[in-house]
């Protein structure tokens, strides 16, 4: 595979050097079957400046300080994400309680419900914070966009949400099918969906607008 996009970047800088331009080239490895997202990567090694000899990009990499940067940034976000959850549900139970289990629902929800504002008044002000930092660095090196780390880390949340997702939506299916909803299982699917979507989107358009950009 590495071979193959040596070979692939090779062929890019000597078409560009002899002075084909960038729609053909595309052109004419979209023909040979190249798949077009390897075709812009390979494109993209070289800037798109006016001079005689391809110009190559700089290229991103790894460093212990940015893998720890966007660690703490996914880290945090997972628990905001999580303690706002879980705060939404004791309040949901709070509202309405459940009949069968009934014994003082603000009592018993009491500890979670501080540890969860506890997590989400240190997380949230840190995701924030890194998220400003990184934005900064994105904005005056746009190369950062295509860190490893950053898009691995983005993916796996992606992956987690979509998860998510899914699995709020099957118990929803399974408890329709059953005629078991109420008001409060209704709402903690609500909130669920809404955590995990709103997540989920906004990553998903991050990456295509990387994409566009590109």
């Amino acid at each position: 595979m590495a071979a193959a996009t040596q070979d692939l970047e090779r062929f890019v800088r000597d078409a560009l050097a002899q002075g084909q331009s960038r729609a053909q080239v595309q052109a004419i490895l979209a023909q040979a079957g190249w798949p077009p997202e390897q075709v812009r990567s390979a494109l993209s090694t070289y800037a798109d400046v006016d001079f005689p000899v391809p110009v190559p990009r700089p290229r991103p990499y790894l460093s212990a300080r940015e893998a720890f940067f966007y660690l703490v940034l996914f880290a945090t976000l997972y628990l905001w994400a999580f303690h706002t959850g879980s705060l939404l549900f004791d309040l949901i139970n709070y509202a309405f309680p459940d009949a069968s289990t009934y014994d003082a629902p603000w009592t018993r929800g009491h500890q979670s419900m501080r540890w969860s504002v506890a997590w989400i008044l240190i997380a949230y002000p840190v995701f924030l914070l890194v998220a400003r930092k990184l934005s900064r660095e994105l904005a005056h090196s746009p190369v950062k966009r295509l860190s490893a780390v950053r898009r691995w880390l983005t993916y796996l949340t992606l992956f987690i949400a979509a998860t998510t997702l899914i699995s709020d939506m099957a118990v929803l299916v399974f408890n329709v099918l059953g005629g078991e909803l109420s008001v409060r299982f209704v709402l903690k699917v609500v909130v669920v969906a809404a955590i995990a979507g709103g997540i989920f989107s906004y990553y998903l358009l991050d990456l295509r607008r990387e994409e566009v950009e590109a």
